[in-house]
């Protein structure tokens, strides 16, 4: 069950206008694909200043232009129709023709008993209508433990899926596995140079391979398992086969288990090397190759190049996708110089294989340093024709601070900061907040001391403490003998402070704003609006600490007064669930005291 009092409103507005152009008290359009696009041409949502009464319409801005009409003469016509739609006070006119709607305070105060009724389903919705959605996130190289960056990509990724899911959409998480290519050969080099340390040789790293101490234990076990001498005695290749496999295998365990702290999971792991060994390389190519997109061809030299044959490059035929065809800046080879694919042919695999699999959309959490490798593939996706959607999220880069300074990368995770190291002192709470207080292409400072202040400047701090007070609130109201049973037959008309109607209307606004945030698929805006909503929660509190009458728990000492507490115990309570809904979309607890 859903409900959402703008799409409400949005439906009635839709049917007075198309009653209105039926009885021609509106021009008509002069085309009939014009009208079945008008009803949703028009956007209603809360003005920026509440002034302006409860719900902005630019509906007579939108159809003015195909109506030849002034806008504000327009929105004469329309007024009269709004003002006499159910639940609207006054309907009036703005600017160069905004239609402003006032909605009388019993259909605000009607809201409470709903969202008690629909409890954490409340913002549910069925928009997605069952769509099929892949999201897939993180997708780190398995060389080491996650960093920071990772996780500002893990957040976001996990964070949309629970928010899709709220509106109805069948996600599947997923992570791909990069382990066939350069990365997983110098890690399995690097690991042993690890083993033959530990077997007591005098050797050091070379340029180039992984430094980090977290391959030493990795090495340890390897040995531990196989035997040194079994493996000094090996040949190259089977060693290096070996070493690659376990060594993947550990990193795997190394970052599901950082994912895990996070709160993080996943549906499903796709490993690069499966595909490569099932020949889906190969044949993901020769279905673009059959459709004419795939050809022998010489790139141009790079940019700033000295023209056809330079020190650092020389012309070479390529087997080429034809990118740009698609909008891609250039073509794009499929093959190395020795004939072995590139990765960005691997890449056309896989995505080939997400096609397959049947998903209506595919939406792909990058990091930042991605912005330019997303065209080329955003191109081998539309040359497959699957007519699913495709996205790709860039999350931006993450200075960590501690006391306003950069924090040092450490030497032992390999010249990175470490997720775990974070985690260790901001918890898991503290840190996924934060990583959603800017939207995911921004760049964000994260200042570790700062998440953790119970201050109001924290924005976790100040949106769980808004849930802890109210909980706290709850236990004196179970110690006074006042039950939930009774909120739910409260007075609500008696909730008439203007703090109390403010803050239901921010209440109402909450299926709205999951619809919105899921479908720009921003999840960054349910950080904002929890911000917002207990700012006005505490806002209200400050009023009854001020105003003995305004308090939450009165003393009951007549019938009166005891109906205005359940009243605004069943306004807390759904502030409550609210709040803790939010959250939940966000990974993010919803605690019931601090501590």
């Amino acid at each position: 069950m859903s409900h959402d009092l703008f799409e409400i409103y949005r439906r009635r507005v839709q049917a007075a206008l198309k009653t209105l152009s039926a009885k021609g008290e509106i021009p008509k359009p002069s085309n009939p694909a014009a009208a079945s696009r008008r009803p949703s041409a028009f956007a209603l949502e809360p003005p920026r200043d509440s002034r302006h009464g409860d719900m902005a319409l630019n509906a007579a801005m939108a159809l003015a232009k195909e109506a030849g009409e002034n806008p504000r003469a327009l929105a004469e016509k329309i007024r009269p129709a709004l003002q006499k739609m159910e639940g609207v006070e006054k309907a009036e006119i703005a600017g160069p023709g905004f239609l402003n709607l006032t909605l009388k305070d019993e259909i605000w105060q009607s809201e409470i008993p709903k969202i008690l009724a629909l409890k954490d389903s409340y913002g549910s919705s069925a928009r997605g209508e069952g769509r099929r959605v892949l999201i897939e996130y993180v997708s780190a190289n398995p060389t080491g433990p996650l960093h920071i960056g990772h996780a500002r990509g893990a957040v976001f990724g996990d964070a949309l899926a629970l928010l899709m899911e709220k509106t109805g959409c069948a996600i599947t998480r997923e992570y791909y596995v990069n382990d066939a290519g350069a990365q997983a050969d110098t890690l399995a080099a690097s690991v042993w140079t690890r083993c033959r340390q530990s077997l007591g040789e005098t050797i050091a790293l070379k340029e180039g391979l992984y430094p980090g101490d977290y391959l030493v234990p990795v090495a340890e076990e390897i040995l531990k398992n196989h035997g040194g001498d079994r493996l000094t005695a090996m040949k190259d290749e089977p060693r290096r086969a070996l070493l690659r496999e376990e060594s993947v295998r550990a990193m795997m365990d190394l970052i599901k288990a950082d994912l895990k702290d996070l709160g993080v999971s996943h549906d499903c792991f796709i490993h690069e090397s499966a595909l490569v060994r099932r020949g889906a390389v190969k044949k993901a190519v020769g279905i673009l190759e059959k459709k004419g997109f795939v050809h022998e061809g010489t790139l141009p030299p790079p940019k700033g190049g000295k023209g056809k044959e330079s020190a650092d490059w020389t012309p070479h035929r390529h087997l080429l996708f034809l990118a740009s065809r698609f909008g891609d800046s250039s073509d794009r080879p499929l093959q190395k110089k020795d004939g072995s694919w590139t990765y960005f042919a691997s890449d056309i695999a896989y995505h080939h294989d997400k096609i397959a699999r049947g998903f209506d959309e595919v939406v792909n959490v990058w990091g930042a340093d991605h912005a330019g490798y997303a065209p080329r593939l955003r191109a081998a996706f539309e040359a497959f024709g699957s007519g699913a959607d495709f996205h790709v999220k860039l999350c931006h880069m993450v200075r960590v601070l501690k006391d306003g300074s950069p924090v040092k990368m450490s030497k032992r995770a390999g010249g990175f900061i470490a997720l775990r190291d974070v985690l260790k002192e901001t918890g898991r709470d503290a840190f996924r907040f934060q990583m959603l207080t800017r939207k995911n292409d921004a760049p964000l400072d994260f200042d570790m001391k700062k998440v953790l202040e119970q201050a109001n400047e924290n924005p976790i701090f100040y949106v769980q403490y808004a849930h802890a007070r109210i909980c706290s609130v709850f236990r004196r109201a179970e110690e006074a003998g006042l039950t939930e049973e009774e909120e739910r037959e409260a007075d609500f008309a008696l909730l008439a402070h203007q703090s109390e109607t403010s803050l239901i209307k921010m209440l109402a606004r909450f299926p709205r704003q999951v619809a919105l945030a899921s479908s720009m698929r921003e999840p960054h805006r349910i950080a904002f609006y929890l911000h917002d909503l207990a700012a006005l929660f505490h806002a209200l509190w400050n009023v009854g600490k001020d105003a003995p009458a305004q308090r939450f728990l009165l003393e009951n000492r007549n019938d009166e007064e005891r109906a205005l507490t359940l009243a605004r115990l069943a306004l807390l309570r759904a502030s409550k669930i609210v709040l803790a809904e939010g959250l939940r979309i966000l990974g993010v607890r919803a605690v019931e005291e601090m501590r």
